[in-house]
């Protein structure tokens, strides 16, 4: 039977809904274990191990895949096979994950007392905080939930939820901590365009020589507006006789300079934005898109060391590089 448009939205807004507000709810009960688990993984000098059974392992391969690619070794180790072999991947030095909603998975407990006398120390994430397997861990973070997004009440949908977000959280506070930048990023992540891209360096997407928009500081308003016109970018680069960067005349620049009765003779110094925020070629071209970002521009100047002018990046330079 077909399911009215209506009702199928609004069934999906409540699921969307409930697990988002579990998640929120976690977020605001963030306790000192959260605090001690990123410090004993920054203090770790083994492995990360993350293991669970059924959603709950789903869940911590994909959270030990995020560790892996920001900065932390990591891997999966599925509990059926932990008890025929695979415990001899543990080793004192590392730290073992535990998922489960319930924390009462045989299959988890089984293999509790053999890691405790390898020596690892355990950290659990799971929605019930008297159970077995938060008891016999030496850090444990609840991830409890007061409803599940499921009609009948009984699929983990909400715990399911809260759990990958707490395992996000891990790894992203450990990435920042241990100040991973996004070039350590692209460095795992050297196949397929994610790699790729992330590599890319802005002087490798830069515009060079002619394609830079750039008149010299005793040039007038009027031999700005012609080279903002040949350039096509919204603004040109103000240099003197030796090609250092001494401002720049954007087309918002224009607007106040005429607004405030200049005329196309002035002098351009009169006009310009001096110190203009640039970029250094060496950096990679993603960082661009932060800046660019974060101060709401959409080109740069490109200078060296000692300030003078070597290249012109804006954002379409950036689609053009597949870098966003």
């Amino acid at each position: 039977m077909n399911k009215k448009s209506d009702h199928i939205i609004k069934l999906a807004q409540e699921v969307l809904s409930i697990e988002s507000e579990e998640i929120l709810k976690v977020s605001k009960n963030i306790s000192n274990n959260f605090s001690e688990a990123v410090n004993e993984i920054l203090r770790c000098s083994g492995r990360i191990v993350l293991s669970g059974m059924g959603k709950s392992g789903h869940i911590a391969r994909k959270i030990a895949s995020t560790f892996a690619s920001t900065g932390t070794p990591a891997f999966f180790m599925h509990p059926g096979e932990a008890s025929h072999g695979d415990l001899g991947m543990i080793t004192q030095e590392d730290i073992v994950i535990f998922f489960s909603n319930s924390g009462q998975s045989d299959e988890l407990l089984s293999i509790l007392p053999t890691i405790k006398r390898i020596g690892a120390k355990i950290i659990s994430i799971s929605g019930n905080g008297n159970s077995e397997l938060a008891n016999q861990s030496d850090i444990h973070i609840s991830s409890a939930v007061t409803k599940e997004a499921c009609p009948l009440g009984l699929a983990p949908t909400a715990s399911s939820a809260v759990s990958l977000a707490l395992g996000d959280a891990l790894a992203l506070c450990v990435l920042d901590l241990r100040e991973f930048t996004a070039e350590d990023f692209a460095k795992s992540h050297p196949g397929g365009n994610l790699g790729k891209n992330t590599l890319i360096k802005i002087k490798d997407i830069m515009r060079i020589g002619q394609n830079i928009p750039s008149i010299n500081i005793r040039s007038s308003l009027k031999d700005a507006i012609e080279e903002i016109s040949r350039k096509k970018v919204g603004f040109t680069g103000i240099v003197n006789n030796e090609n250092k960067l001494m401002g720049i005349l954007t087309d918002g620049d224009l607007r106040r300079a005429l607004l405030s009765k200049k005329n196309i003779t002035s002098s351009i110094e009169e006009c310009m934005t001096k110190d203009p925020i640039t970029l250094d070629g060496s950096e990679i071209a993603i960082e661009a898109v932060n800046i660019m970002e974060k101060f709401k521009v959409n080109c740069f100047l490109i200078t060296d060391k000692n300030k003078k002018v070597i290249g012109m990046l804006n954002i379409n330079d950036l689609f053009e590089s597949k870098v966003i």
